[in-house]
């Protein structure tokens, strides 16, 4: 998940965009405000993106841009909202993946299925996970393959730590555990911040932090990364391999902020936000200001970003079905 660190608006606050840069802006612009409705509460890390990327595109809304708080159930009540929306380009969804591509296979009921009832935009960042290990493995633990070692030498060690049941950095131990033949016990808590504290302590062996999450702790020497699980090596941690180098090709997990507007929304209306978006990408100030999060803006189109969905939806499953976890209210 996002840090809750601030992020400095004030410098893509004053980059403008032009409406001559989005083909079709006259007639895809709302003449209401639009509303970026985000499914958690004012002052949270997706708040907080949210207004980043608003104070970025606003000029392509004349109309106007307000962020729109939503919280609850997990953003889903959010969801629900935009769902039900009117789609005349005066309501977008801002969300992080997983109550697209994780909740899906993980509750039993679901009031919205993210293929039919939200129509992508464009991913706006994306940021791998980190699998680092702290002070309760020993420091000759330099490897994944070293740790894989330790964990079926220590089986009653061998845990990993998520900010919460369910989410992305759940099933990436999940799939790690699967692909390493290793039963790593699961131990979720309310947030990273705790989990990153026990870790810390030695009260747990491993977790798998966003990278943002993980990069203020290294300086002390107590956490060390042994992995990442983008496609790539991060530029944040550039002598860092991946799972995919450590010998682990299918354990590739990211974690993604996007953009939705409600079904059925005339392409004119979609393209002319994710235009607006990606030509906020290519500021140098946009990716700096993600970069405080190793957030890296992430190019594409409205098609492009549905592929994606379709993709994560179809490799998640499998995954949350052999955990055997299922979502309760």
């Amino acid at each position: 998940m996002i840090s809750r660190r601030t992020f400095q608006l004030s410098s893509l606050a004053a980059l403008p965009l032009s409406s001559a840069l989005v083909p079709g802006a006259a007639r895809a612009q709302p003449t209401r405000p639009t509303r970026l409705v985000v499914g958690f509460p004012a002052g949270g890390g997706s708040d907080v993106a949210a207004r980043a990327l608003a104070s970025r595109i606003q000029a392509a809304y004349p109309a106007g841009m307000v962020i729109d708080n939503r919280p609850g159930a997990g953003a889903r009540l959010a969801i629900d909202h935009v769902k039900n929306s009117p789609p005349d380009g005066t309501t977008m969804l801002f969300t992080p993946d997983f109550p697209i591509t994780i909740y899906p296979h993980s509750f039993r009921q679901l009031a919205y299925d993210p293929l039919t009832d939200l129509t992508p935009v464009a991913i706006v960042a994306r940021t791998p996970l980190a699998f680092v290990v702290g002070p309760a493995v020993p420091e000759s633990v330099k490897t994944v393959a070293d740790f894989v070692a330790w964990a079926k030498a220590n089986p009653k060690q061998a845990a990993f730590s998520s900010s919460a049941a369910g989410a992305t950095p759940h099933f990436a131990g999940v799939m790690f555990s699967r692909a390493a033949g290793v039963d790593l016990l699961h131990v979720p808590y309310k947030g990273g911040a705790p989990a990153m504290q026990d870790m810390l302590g030695g009260q747990i062996a491993s977790g798998f932090p966003g990278v943002g999450e993980a990069l203020p702790h290294l300086s002390g020497g107590k956490l060390r990364v042994l992995a990442t699980t983008g496609p790539q090596r991060t530029r944040f941690l550039p002598d860092v391999p991946t799972m995919a180098e450590s010998g682990y090709r299918d354990v590739v997990a990211e974690v993604w902020v996007g953009v939705f507007m409600p079904p059925r929304t005339p392409a004119a209306i979609v393209n002319h936000a994710a235009t607006a978006i990606a030509e906020a990408q290519k500021a140098a100030e946009f990716s700096d200001a993600f970069g405080k999060f190793a957030m890296e803006p992430v190019a594409g189109t409205p098609e492009s970003f549905g592929r994606r969905i379709r993709a994560d939806l179809a490799a998640w499953g499998p995954i949350i079905k052999a955990s055997g976890f299922t979502a309760e209210d």
